[in-house]
């Protein structure tokens, strides 16, 4: 008898801590409900993209999924409670329009700053560009703003894409 109970107290134990070291800590879960919602990715600039003061002309596809000129204005919409959302990019210029699904979350490295990240969705289940995703820092998180940054290579230099987001 005290050794099936010894089990079980072990088993509960682990349990314990193996559902302790993959729960989400109380900053990240406050930053998911100020991310709650929908938003318009209001513009993208660049840092980094200059020579001798000149700005570079940059093409650049983003998230595997298009130009990125073609997200400005692109609606996102983000439920916290399931980490689902989507985002569209309207259909115009040389742009094609697309609703893709997404599964996001807070990236909490030890000792280091938390970003935003997720995966596009091919069937609101499956994970598309062989289960990799995206990671952006988050920069700014207030009330109707949110600001995340990501570093890319452009022409053998690092250009960070700075995505500019207001709440709808």
């Amino acid at each position: 008898m005290k050794i099936k109970y010894f089990t079980i107290c072990i088993g509960l134990i682990i349990a314990s801590v193996f559902l302790s070291s993959c729960s989400v800590s109380k900053d990240a879960k406050g930053m998911k409900k100020s991310i709650n919602g929908n938003w318009t990715l209001q513009s993208i600039t660049t840092e980094g993209a200059s020579v001798e003061g000149v700005d570079i002309k940059m093409k650049a596809s983003i998230f595997n999924e298009a130009d990125y000129n073609c997200f400005i204005g692109s609606s996102w919409s983000f439920i916290a409670n399931n980490s689902t959302g989507s985002y569209t990019i309207a259909n115009g210029g040389n742009c094609v329009g697309v609703t893709r699904n997404i599964k996001w979350s807070i990236y909490e490295p030890a000792g280091g700053e938390k970003s935003f990240q997720f995966k596009r969705l091919e069937n609101k289940r499956t994970a598309m560009d062989d289960n990799n995703g995206f990671r952006l820092r988050i920069t700014t998180l207030e009330d109707n703003v949110m600001q995340l940054k990501s570093d890319n290579n452009f022409e053998g230099r690092t250009v960070t894409l700075v995505y500019n987001f207001v709440r709808n």
